[in-house]
């Protein structure tokens, strides 16, 4: 499988935005964690800490999967694996946290997936999940990278199997959303630049870490959730 999107190289230096997101993702992240879609690892290196014991990198495109290792510079103590491969060749593995982050989006059974990602978390296990954030801002940015879908919070509700205890879900990136409204109704632009990227990673996400708490996390251009296994 050969991933289409082009995005994976620009967002990569989005390090205030990786940090941020990661910030809240990373008390949960530990044990044998199994990072689904991995694209060119770079979140593993904003999730690290010293609870995880295993780190596992799966990633449907093995041209992606190549170029992980050099792009994963501090996990370097723990067993490491590199997986050709979906969650569909993975039967029988138990992990302790599974991450699907800027993934869920571009499976077209995404239903069946969560089904998968159940049987091979562990008991008390993490569930962490990473999407882009309403219907109505779906554009065709979203459709040259492959997404089927946007999420609000009641559709990924929905999409959680049974079995889960919701942590958080919460908007990310109140700041953020207004931008791509803004792209949405104006410029209607398809693909960002590396200097647009450069300038919302600078000097618009740290605007959304004040107005994000201000806004109660009720809207934004991201929704993080965060679920254990019962």
């Amino acid at each position: 499988m050969n991933y289409v999107g082009t995005e994976l190289g620009l967002f990569r230096r989005a390090v205030r935005w990786k940090a941020y997101w990661s910030g809240v993702a990373k008390p949960f992240v530990r044990g044998a964690v199994l990072d689904v879609g991995c694209g060119l690892g770079v979140n593993a290196d904003h999730l690290w800490n010293d609870r995880i014991t295993a780190y596992t990198f799966l990633e449907p495109d093995a041209a992606l999967l190549a170029r992980v290792p050099e792009n994963v510079k501090t996990v370097t103590s723990i067993r490491k694996e590199f997986i050709h491969g979906t969650t569909m060749d993975l039967t029988g593995g138990s992990f302790d946290t599974l991450l699907y982050i800027d993934v869920l989006e571009h499976i077209s059974e995404s239903r069946a997936e969560l089904g998968r990602a159940m049987e091979l978390l562990a008991p008390g296990g993490h569930l962490i999940i990473l999407v882009p954030a309403f219907q109505f801002l779906f554009s065709p940015f979203d459709t040259a990278i492959g997404h089927h879908r946007r999420y609000d919070r009641a559709l990924l509700k929905a999409e959680l199997p049974a079995g889960l205890e919701q942590i958080h879900m919460r908007y990310l990136d109140s700041a953020g959303f207004l931008l791509s409204l803004g792209n949405k109704v104006l410029l209607r632009q398809g693909t960002p630049t590396p200097g647009q990227i450069g300038f919302w990673d600078r000097a618009i996400v740290p605007i959304s870490q004040v107005t994000d708490k201000l806004v109660a996390h009720s809207f934004g251009r991201s929704l993080l959730s965060i679920s254990r296994k019962v």
